[in-house]
């Protein structure tokens, strides 16, 4: 199961600015990027319905210019919820009155459907009267074209795009494109990580899918390329890693060491096949012998090789790899 919770909150965090600049620039013109806070969550008790709701992130910052503050709260949602902008409003409502701060309420939409667009205010009007109209800001993913934002210079952009509106036939192309953007943007390890892991987990391709990536990212420069195969090289040692997890956990039921085993091969089997494609891609067609090499080596051999060949020019020197 994708903790789609724990994912978007912790790309919106670690991305807040370059959130704002992608979806609501108006914003960035007028706070002072420099003083942001993340707050601690807030719990809500739904006395209707008996329930409890942790609004999602609660960013405090300061107007630029100015010694006031305000609020931005940024609620991420993978699912339609029925009366969802009355909870918005009772968000608004708790935060305002604990704070006595101005709120800036945002909600990410990141499910698939429905397609049809969200709301985004909440009323309370009698035949004589209009008592409230709450208002807040509304990203809806599904309803945003990938296209549009392909030379978006923004880290948000290579990751949301993974969740926008694809024809199928073109998930291995927008998979390709989030990398490609991604091998443009200067990130530190870990964000690179971030991001890549997230267009990863949303963008999972079937066997025909991993052709036409890779049809893809050969249309790329080489320094792109590079790069490419950089992450797709962490994407096969984490995919060996969730193998192993997954094992394990089989193990439980069926015997720690067979589980393991079976994780283990699971994890590897995709991996072998994406290296072997990838070496033909470089190098060309190689005999049948040196693929019966690359498919019988274990776990650690494998990842060596997926970052050897980076540096390979010729098929020597992956003969001189195998004999290592």
């Amino acid at each position: 199961m994708i903790d789609h919770d724990r994912l978007f909150k912790e790309l919106l965090s670690t991305f807040f600015v370059e959130f704002l600049q992608l979806f609501f620039p108006q914003v960035i013109n007028y706070i002072d990027t420099q003083s942001i806070i993340l707050l601690d969550k807030e719990v809500f008790t739904d006395v209707t319905e008996g329930e409890k709701h942790e609004s999602d992130l609660i960013f405090q910052v300061k107007f630029r210019g100015k010694p006031s503050y305000f609020l931005v709260h940024v609620e991420a949602q993978s699912s339609s919820k029925k009366d969802f902008e009355r909870r918005m409003f009772v968000y608004f409502a708790r935060l305002h009155e604990k704070f006595a701060l101005p709120v800036y309420p945002i909600v990410l939409f990141s499910y698939d459907t429905p397609l049809k667009e969200a709301k985004n205010k909440y009323k309370v009007t009698f035949p004589d009267l209009n008592v409230l109209q709450f208002n807040y800001q509304v990203v809806q993913l599904n309803r945003l074209n990938w296209r549009d934002f392909l030379n978006q210079p923004n880290p948000i952009a290579s990751a949301l795009m993974a969740k926008m509106r694809i024809d199928p036939q073109d998930r291995p192309k927008v998979k390709a494109q989030c990398l490609r953007l991604l091998t443009t943007l200067k990130l530190d390890p870990a964000r690179m990580q971030l991001i890549s892991g997230f267009v990863d987990t949303y963008l999972k391709l079937n066997a025909s899918e991993e052709i036409q990536f890779e049809q893809e990212i050969s249309t790329f420069t080489p320094p792109e390329q590079e790069s490419s195969m950089e992450i797709i090289t962490s994407w096969m040692e984490k995919g060996i890693e969730r193998g192993i997890e997954q094992g394990i956990e089989r193990g439980i039921e069926q015997g720690i060491e067979r589980g393991i085993e079976q994780g283990i091969e699971q994890g590897s089997i995709r991996e072998k096949e994406l290296i072997t494609r990838q070496i033909k891609r470089k190098l060309g067609e190689i005999n049948p012998e040196l693929e019966s090499q690359i498919k019988a080596l274990d776990i650690d051999r494998l990842e060596a090789l997926g970052e050897a060949l980076l540096d390979f020019n010729s098929v020597e020197d992956l003969i001189a790899f195998l004999q290592q």
